[in-house]
């Protein structure tokens, strides 16, 4: 059996060797490094795939986000609501612009924010909301953009992990991840289902306006050159980046398709485990609604029960299995985000979720015998 990786780049880069070495050395001979020809034709191609109006790229996906939030004109002050249980980026770069960070908690089925925290959330002061599309599956967007409306609220589809999902509608009517809300934001780090070979990152919008604002602030606030309308950020995708991208998003439906493939062996392999909870890919609308393609499964995320889960982790890593805990300390008890308004019974699911999820390999080159390996390791653990 081959090595198992968590993520396995080198695999997935070797199968489109030929085209993405051509493609780099088309910008090398060019020497179009920023702006230039590749990076038009993959914001053309993603605007195209996703079917929305605007893809604006930029340096990588936290920038991404602030950017989103900028170009909204949120003010100091202003409430942003999220979920407690995701990367500190999301919360981050609403700190960073002084606007005031609400955490609340998520769905234990679906893992992304929970409707009914939101609506208890809402104040005066509340401006807008950044649903996480966490693991790679839809938050219920037709819920969030119901309160949204009602209580006339930006949201900001944090889109990092979830690139190619789709989130159908309770009248059947589909839309990718990332073009629901009023803009969103994605990240193309390496081990994202679309990654480049370095930072990366984009901006969605159906909003003509606001897309010209945000094209405007991530190249210094100019439109027209050494005229600086808006306050901006330097934060541009490079051209030898939107090259490889360019090839991986010819790829993206079959690589997501390879994930959903993986992850139904892996539920199947659990499916018996009394212990051990899969992933859903109910996107949490309707309670009988069940849909492949709302989950791309950027991660694979158990819930173990019953069972000491840092101990797995280290039985897991003894037999050569990597693997992760997405994320092993919730939001509001980080240090930099603490806060007294935070109150512990309003966190009972994150809580618990951050003692109990691990998260698998989960990649385009996992094989059978892998799976299999894994799989079993961890039930003879869970067993044990």
């Amino acid at each position: 059996m081959k090595k198992i990786q968590m993520v396995d780049l080198k695999g997935q880069y070797n199968k489109i060797k030929t085209e993405v070495d051509s493609s780099v050395l088309e910008v090398l001979d060019s020497t179009a490094y920023i702006n230039g020809p590749k990076v038009h034709e993959f914001q053309k191609s993603l605007e195209d795939y996703l079917g929305v109006k605007h893809v604006i790229p930029c340096a990588n996906g936290t920038d991404a986000l602030q950017i989103a939030m900028m170009g909204l004109g949120l003010k100091p002050g202003d409430e942003v609501i999220t979920a407690d249980f995701t990367f500190a980026a999301t919360v981050e770069v609403i700190a960073l612009l002084q606007l005031t960070p609400v955490l609340v908690d998520v769905d234990p089925v679906t893992f992304n924010i929970d409707i009914d925290a939101i609506k208890k959330a809402i104040t005066p002061k509340t401006k807008a909301i950044v649903p996480v599309h966490l693991f790679g599956m839809c938050a219920n967007m037709e819920a969030i953009m119901e309160i949204a409306q009602e209580h006339d609220l930006f949201v900001i589809e944090d889109n990092a992990q979830a690139i190619g999902s789709t989130y159908t509608y309770s009248n059947g009517n589909k839309a990718k991840a990332g073009t629901i809300g009023h803009v969103a934001s994605t990240s193309f780090f390496p081990s994202k289902n679309l990654g480049c070979y370095g930072d990366g990152g984009a901006i969605f919008t159906n909003d003509d306006d606001l897309a010209h604002t945000i094209r405007g602030i991530v190249n210094h606030g100019m439109y027209v050159r050494y005229h600086h309308d808006v306050v901006g950020v330097n934060s541009r995708l490079d051209s030898i980046q939107a090259a490889i991208l360019n090839i991986k998003l010819k790829q993206l439906d079959a690589y997501n398709n390879a994930r959903q493939i993986t992850a139904s062996k892996y539920s199947k392999a659990f499916k018996d485990e009394k212990n051990i909870i899969t992933p859903s890919t109910n996107s949490g609308q309707k309670e009988d609604f069940e849909t492949t393609d709302s989950h791309v499964f950027h991660q694979y995320t158990l819930r173990v029960l019953n069972t000491d889960r840092d101990a797995l982790v280290k039985h897991l890593n003894e037999q050569g299995i990597p693997c992760g805990v997405y994320y092993p300390i919730p939001l509001h008890l980080q240090k930099a985000y603490q806060d007294a308004r935070y109150i512990e019974a309003d966190f009972k699911v994150t809580n618990q979720l951050v003692k109990e999820v691990i998260s698998l390999p989960m990649h385009t080159e996992l094989d059978d015998e892998q799976i299999e390996f894994i799989t079993s390791t961890v039930i003879n653990f869970v067993n044990s």
